[in-house]
């Protein structure tokens, strides 16, 4: 499911003039007959491969799991492999371990290695010392099951569906810092949102980045999706006229990719305040969610990242991905303590399924099993 925060109508900012170029992607064309014996027989054109874009290898096998309850274990092994790093640091410390203040010294230290932060590793540590005691638990088995209770109490607060319908269309202004895979983000989600039968329509607003406009192109035509582009010009015009657009055509929703940023760069974070203006000109309460991709693997600077998008441009929501390979995990723990904005998905890959609603139950079990 999906979440919304209703945003306040921003002051209304006159856009400059564009001319938008619209992908509408259309099927390849279908070669003519080649003649056979006794009769001609029809020989499709193979699909384009996109293997030459390598942050778009993200095809669904045939592989993946069917069924609800195959696609959730798979979805578990792999987030269990994901954050398995600082799974097995944390899970190791209760075998055969003594309830003894040397027990609490390396969870701390387990803790702060995986990018919890000091705030929440405090909060945790403290109540469970409190919990321990008020419990009379005696062994390791028993004070780790209270540890995973008072995470997934951390965390609930992060778990928040995105909800869709609410406006039509639903306009999504998604901001990230350059590498956190924002565009494929994107492209993720339009898919997802399709399953849900909702039309979506893309704006190419990363008019900085090399190939940006392209990658995003090629996700359109991927998931038979229309892009409102232009070579260059002015980001803000781009996603006013796709949202002009989308309401001319009647789409469901609306997604504007924009320029990724370090939130040091003064400038380029006024230029998203003034996309975000232009945006709320061209519908009431637009943009209705705010979304801000982080790298799952940047630790500590995630954090930062969150707090300085969210004073810029006052988030409704965020994606974590890449928890895979060095990822820690325990930074959603930090911003539930320091900056809690809700998660509305995770990822774990480059598949399509590798980005998933968080959950913190899930979350949590996969941490510490």
């Amino acid at each position: 499911m999906f979440s919304f925060f209703k945003r306040k109508k921003a002051e209304a900012e006159t856009p400059a003039p564009v001319e938008p170029v619209v992908n509408v992607p259309t099927p390849a064309p279908t070669p003519a007959p080649t003649p056979a014996a006794p009769a001609p027989i029809a020989i499709p054109e193979p699909a384009p491969s996109l293997a030459a874009e390598p942050a778009l290898v993200i095809e669904e096998t045939a592989e993946r799991p069917t069924s609800p309850a195959e696609q959730k274990k798979s979805w578990m092994a792999r987030l269990k492999a994901g954050l398995s790093k600082t799974s097995s640091n944390l899970s190791l410390l209760f075998v055969g371990a003594r309830i003894d203040e040397d027990l609490y010294e390396e969870l701390e230290s387990a803790l702060l290695m995986s990018d919890a932060g000091m705030d929440a590793t405090e909060h945790l540590l403290t109540n469970l010392r409190r919990k321990v005691k008020e419990d009379k638990l005696l062994d390791a088995a028993a004070v780790k099951a209270a540890l995973k209770e008072l995470m997934i109490e951390m965390l609930q607060p992060l778990q928040k569906p995105l909800e869709l319908g609410r406006h039509a269309p639903l306009v999504m202004m998604i901001a990230g810092v350059n590498g956190a895979g924002k565009t494929t983000t994107i492209g993720k989600l339009a898919k997802h949102m399709q399953r849900f039968d909702q039309s979506v329509l893309l704006a190419a607003g990363d008019t900085f980045r090399a190939a940006a406009r392209e990658q995003l192109m090629v996700w359109g035509q991927r998931n038979n999706v229309t892009v409102i582009s232009q070579q260059s010009g002015d980001p803000a015009a781009i996603a006013f006229d796709a949202v002009q657009s989308g309401k001319a055509r009647g789409v469901d929703v609306v997604m504007v990719d924009t320029a990724g940023r370090l939130p040091t760069q003064l400038h380029l974070m006024e230029e998203l305040k003034k996309i975000k203006r232009v945006i709320g000109k061209g519908a009431d309460g637009a943009p209705h969610e705010t979304l801000l991709v982080i790298d799952g693997n940047t630790g500590q600077n995630a954090l930062a990242q969150v707090k300085a998008f969210d004073d810029a441009l006052q988030l409704s929501g965020l994606v974590i991905t890449k928890l895979d390979g060095t990822a820690k995990g325990g930074v959603l723990a930090a911003i539930a303590r320091t900056r809690p904005v809700p998660v509305y998905f995770i990822g774990v890959g480059e598949k399509l399924d590798d980005l998933q609603p968080f959950n913190a139950e899930e979350f949590v079990e996969a941490l510490l099993g």
